[in-house]
């Protein structure tokens, strides 16, 4: 256990900083199973909808450093050529 007060401070925010990235990432993730949700089903107008919802999530996850940039690039190029695909 942390010894000093600094270390439990740090201890303190460690655990609300893991509480809002994981809030955050399933929140991204969610947004794209949307996507693939959609792109599965065949329902062109729903994953464009979706897709558009989802590519502004990412950018702001990558932003934050929850996930590398290109990453990033990686799911949305994917997703586009989901929806394209249909």
């Amino acid at each position: 256990m942390a010894n000093s007060a600094q270390a439990r401070k740090r201890a303190r925010q460690a655990v609300k900083r893991r509480d809002r990235n994981m809030s955050a990432r399933s929140a991204m993730r969610t947004a794209i199973k949307k996507v693939l949700n959609a792109a599965d089903a065949g329902e062109k107008e729903n994953a464009t909808k979706a897709y558009t919802e989802v590519v502004p999530v990412i950018d702001k996850m990558s932003g934050k450093g929850l996930i590398h940039k290109n990453t990033a690039a990686r799911y949305k190029s994917r997703l586009n050529a989901r929806v394209r695909a249909l």
